[in-house]
């Protein structure tokens, strides 16, 4: 599958990139600076041991058949608009979470209610959006060395996007559940400041989530 990482120089990008990469993905990271792209892109390789292709956003996004948005709260609506004639007909994991430097700690409901609900307001139906990976270390997932363990929440409206999700998911190494639609997005975007609070009170480096008493091979 081919997959464009917008904002994959980031760390969270970055991890993705190499362990999609090393599971036979076509990766491509994607930055608003050409240079920095290809450089990054290079570095990953080496790291994956498989070829990792850089460009800018719009490019990466372009030849995708997922494109995942790496980017920070604050330029989120702006990268989303920037890039919406190139997202249409995408499937799109969106992970961004409304963060409020600097009480990261705490849950901020933006106007639109998630990151993910002002994505489709944004972009309609012309992209088929899905919220996961708000709750995987980054850290956890640029050391390729270290088995992410926990469970990773979706929410989505198309049942197409989510099973693509669910399945590039699981070639991270994780397990995938579906977590509804599109709207429960705001649950799971607001866990992380919780994660972020527990990670410092306990001493944690990198708390995730683990969903137990399901029926049958799930649990």
């Amino acid at each position: 599958m081919k997959i464009g990482i917008v904002g994959g120089a980031g760390k969270a990008g970055s991890g993705l990139g190499v362990r999609w990469a090393r599971a036979g993905h076509a990766v491509t990271i994607g930055s608003r600076d050409e240079q920095r792209a290809a450089h990054r892109a290079r570095e990953l390789s080496r790291m994956a041991d498989a070829p990792i292709a850089g460009a800018m956003n719009p490019a990466a996004c372009d030849g995708a058949d997922v494109v995942v948005l790496c980017v920070p709260y604050t330029v989120h609506s702006a990268t989303v608009e920037r890039l919406s004639e190139v997202l249409e007909d995408k499937t799109i994991i969106d992970l961004t979470v409304p963060l409020c430097p600097p009480a990261i700690r705490e849950v901020h409901l933006p106007a639109g209610g998630a990151a993910a609900l002002e994505a489709r307001a944004i972009l309609g139906d012309r992209a088929r959006l899905v919220a996961a990976l708000h709750h995987v270390s980054a850290a956890h997932l640029l050391d390729h060395h270290h088995t992410v363990h926990g469970d990773v929440l979706a929410a989505s409206d198309d049942p197409d996007a989510m099973a693509t999700a669910l399945a590039l998911i699981g070639d991270l190494g994780m397990r995938g559940l579906d977590a509804g639609p599109l709207r429960n997005a705001v649950a799971l975007e607001s866990l992380t400041p919780v994660l972020l609070h527990i990670n410092k009170r306990y001493r944690a480096k990198g708390a995730g989530i683990s969903i137990t008493g399901l029926p049958g091979s799930l649990d």
